[in-house]
């Protein structure tokens, strides 16, 4: 683009190219308990195939790199050991520190976050959120179909939500819900509406293998 003046012409200044957004990674969370389950909840196995396997491989289809999020007393069990590992880097416990140590060690990445207990997420629930995807969000998140409120546990957490994660459990916060209502996320109405449908328990677990079970047989 040149501006023209009183027989000259000069080069005007050039227009800033807009941002690229950062690279998307993912993380499978799978450092928790599982208390309530009384068992490994990334162990359970759906139609012959552990949940862990099943959300990594589902989750590497839609991101540039993915990894499974583990507490230290984790990093060499077997199954989570076979794959590249987040391990827990930050003081605390819970998913906002699984979440927080991804964030830490590959700072130049927006990350693509599910939990290891949501046997029904789909491809197309994880289709419509990258295509959603606002970069200018601390995180993008589906709304839960149950109560209205974010779900941080699909969601894509962008590198800007480190410094304000950092702050929040500085404070004392612990969940990752209520950081995402405090501090604002582009929220999207989910398409598959029983897609983060989670498992807790083992009547829960029960359940979502007679109703997977029937949908291939359907």
């Amino acid at each position: 683009m040149t501006v023209e003046s009183a027989g000259s012409v000069e080069a005007a200044d050039p227009v800033p190219a807009a941002a690229a957004p950062s690279p998307v990674f993912g993380l499978v969370l799978a450092g928790g308990a599982s208390s309530r389950m009384q068992r490994d909840k990334a162990m359970l196995a759906y139609r012959g195939r552990g949940q862990l396997d099943r959300a990594f491989e589902q989750l590497e289809g839609f991101v540039a790199r993915a990894f499974v999020s583990v507490r230290a007393s984790q990093s060499d069990e077997g199954t989570r050991a076979q794959k590249p590992l987040i391990i827990d880097s930050l003081p605390g416990e819970g998913p906002i520190v699984g979440i927080r140590s991804a964030l830490a060690q590959y700072p130049g990445a927006a990350w693509l976050v599910v939990a290891c207990d949501l046997p029904f997420l789909s491809d197309a629930a994880l289709e419509q959120l990258i295509a959603a995807r606002d970069p200018r969000a601390l995180a993008t998140a589906f709304r839960s179909v149950h109560d209205g409120l974010p779900e941080p546990l699909c969601a894509i957490w962008e590198p800007a939500a480190a410094a304000a994660l950092a702050a929040y459990q500085a404070a004392g916060g612990l969940c990752p819900r209520k950081f995402l209502i405090r501090n604002g996320a582009t929220l999207l109405e989910p398409r598959d509406r029983r897609a983060l449908d989670n498992v807790n328990t083992p009547e829960e677990y029960a359940e979502a293998v007679k109703v997977l079970d029937a949908a291939h047989e359907g």
